[in-house]
């Protein structure tokens, strides 16, 4: 089944008095590979964001984003969801919700995330694997930033 999101969202009216503009199951569901759904709560594509823009930010081609602007995504991840290597040319800020996942990266090397775990990716190659009974949903932040340079500085590897 495809994830089901409920959204607030606040504003102003003309006066302007803060009221809940948007109170809503998020209609903008897709999926990028099967046993996986996701949809944009939100999205800006600049910073600083302007709080007074009229554009429903979930409904925001996520590609005018790349430059200087962030995405708010939630993903559901089904037990055995297909594999897909990719990376993102942002930070990524993700929040395991429910279930557990594995992360994998391009070495091979894996880490298992549970709810209530939080997971920096850095613009790295990775993929998501469920190996359990259940799905897993995560929240993700994606902040625009430079892409890695090859041979680029990190920070020290751990473990």
């Amino acid at each position: 089944m495809p994830i089901s999101i409920r959204r607030v969202v606040t504003g102003h009216d003309a006066s302007g008095q803060a009221v809940v503009a948007i109170d809503e199951i998020a209609k903008n569901v897709i999926s990028t590979r099967p046993g996986q759904s996701s949809t944009v709560i939100w999205s800006h594509a600049e910073t600083p964001v302007d709080n007074e823009e009229a554009l429903d930010g979930g409904l925001r081609d996520v590609k005018q984003c790349a430059g200087d602007g962030a995405i708010f995504r939630v993903v559901q991840y089904d037990p055995g969801v297909a594999p897909r290597n990719h990376r993102t040319e942002t930070v990524d800020y993700a929040a395991v919700l429910s279930g557990e996942i594995d992360m994998r990266l391009d070495d091979g090397k894996e880490v298992h995330l549970r709810a209530g775990d939080v997971l920096v990716q850095r613009g790295t190659i990775h993929d998501w694997i469920n190996r359990g009974a259940v799905p897993c949903v995560i929240a993700f932040v994606l902040i625009a930033a430079r892409p890695v340079e090859k041979g680029g500085a990190s920070l020290r590897a751990v473990g």
